[in-house]
């Protein structure tokens, strides 16, 4: 968890409900493939909570957000993450799966660019949120 990261995904989390598995690992590491790990996975339709650390949670057939957070102006670090996170929650199986990149800014280029991309959105954190983070 970040101490930066954690209050935004948080925010986020709190606007939309379900249940929040954050550092949700997406891939294991393997020969030949690096841990890949999400700031934050969302399961719609579950209670409203926050999951102990390290819990693993069946998505397969489910509705879920996948959130990766920058205190930061947009990059193309973190669309790279957004959109290929996306992809990478796919494989698991889950109905529907809506990628999340969250940051402090948006960026008048970049943002579109990443929401042309089906179930990619760009969403701003408030200042206040972002302030407090840093």
């Amino acid at each position: 968890m970040s101490r930066l990261e954690t209050p935004m995904t948080r925010w986020y989390w709190s606007q939309i409900g379900g249940l929040l598995l954050e550092e949700f690992l997406v891939v294991p590491r393997a020969p030949g493939q690096g841990r890949r790990l999400l700031d934050g996975l969302i399961v719609l339709g579950e209670p409203a909570a926050i999951a102990p650390p390290g819990t693993r949670f069946d998505v397969a057939g489910r509705d879920v957000v996948s959130v990766q957070t920058k205190n930061s102006l947009l990059g193309m670090y973190l669309m790279g993450q957004a959109l290929f996170s996306r992809d990478l929650v796919r494989a698991l199986g889950p109905k529907s799966v809506m990628s999340v990149a969250l940051c402090s800014a948006s960026d008048r280029v970049l943002t579109p660019m990443l929401e042309a991309h089906e179930n990619c959105h760009v969403v701003v954190c408030p200042p206040e949120v972002c302030r407090g983070a840093a």
